[in-house]
């Protein structure tokens, strides 16, 4: 069996539509995806009528990335299997989105009052699907489309930055709430790409008491070691193991899908599903 659980649409930072990834993951012989778009859950509908009209043999999990800031550092917490409908979970998506947008208006601000760069809400927001989340590549994008950077990476290393005089911090919710507002929504909050956070230990150890119910083992950015540093983690707490390819685009130098190259192990989804059921018989 082939999994992803860790897949980004045009609804945020990914450069691929859902059918699109619903198309690739098909062509790469893919079993179960789950589409995890940064602090929406708009493409999972959309690539469910896809698989639907075309009959393919794909299952999809209705997944989320929500991004906090906690401490100076960037903490993702994935979520699967969440009532999309609960008041709490599509309020704190609500509040993630106008800390985006917000965010944005700043930014583009800083940049024309002192770079001169001068570049309008809607180049950013046409960058993204309709609803979708407006980030930080976006506006890197933006800036180069225009003519003030050469290149993305040129962008990143010049405005979008901590250390850049016209980059401003989005406010998010912190961690703790993205996992306690999951668990609300009968999901399954999940620490992702925790190689990330130089505190991801302790941090693991505080969210547990919020209700956390599985780290991310199985990522790109996971060494061999790191693998087996949270896959211990994981049975000291309890938790379960997850892992994706954490999909965003084609390779740039060949085109090639890299969706499912991250290796992920059949029982990952199993031990998923399970505490899913769990989940509904609480």
């Amino acid at each position: 069996m082939k999994i992803d659980l860790h897949i980004h649409t045009t609804y945020s930072d990914g450069m691929l539509s859902p059918q699109e990834i619903v198309d690739a993951s098909v062509d790469c012989g893919m079993d179960c995806i789950a589409l995890t778009d940064h602090d929406n859950v708009l493409s999972y509908n959309i690539a469910l009528d896809w698989v639907n009209k075309n009959r393919y043999n794909l299952e999809i999990i209705p997944g989320v990335e929500i991004n906090t800031i906690y401490k100076g550092y960037e903490v993702h917490i994935l979520g699967y299997f969440m009532d999309k409908e609960n008041l709490q979970f599509k309020d704190m998506l609500a509040f993630q989105q106008k800390a985006r947008i917000e965010q944005t208006h700043k930014i583009i601000e800083l940049l024309a009052k002192k770079e001169g760069i001068k570049i309008k809400f809607e180049d950013v927001q046409k960058l993204v699907a309709p609803m979708g989340s407006i980030g930080r590549p976006h506006i890197a994008r933006a800036i180069t489309s225009c003519g003030g950077s050469a290149n993305i990476m040129e962008a990143y290393a010049k405005f979008i930055n901590n250390n850049s005089d016209v980059y401003v911090e989005r406010k998010t919710v912190s961690p703790h709430d993205a996992v306690e507002v999951i668990n609300e929504a009968n999901g399954i909050p999940v620490f992702a790409h925790p190689i990330d956070v130089d505190i991801a230990d302790k941090l693991t150890c505080e969210l547990v008491n919020y209700g956390l119910r599985g780290i991310e083992a199985y990522h790109r950015k996971h060494s061999p070691a790191a693998v087996e540093h949270f896959s211990t983690i994981a049975e000291q707490y309890g938790l379960i193991v997850t892992g994706g390819s954490d999909f965003h685009a084609p390779s740039m130098n060949h085109k090639t899908i890299l969706i499912g190259k991250n290796f992920v192990p059949e029982w990952v989804y199993d031990k998923l599903i399970r505490e899913k059921k769990r989940i509904e018989l609480a």
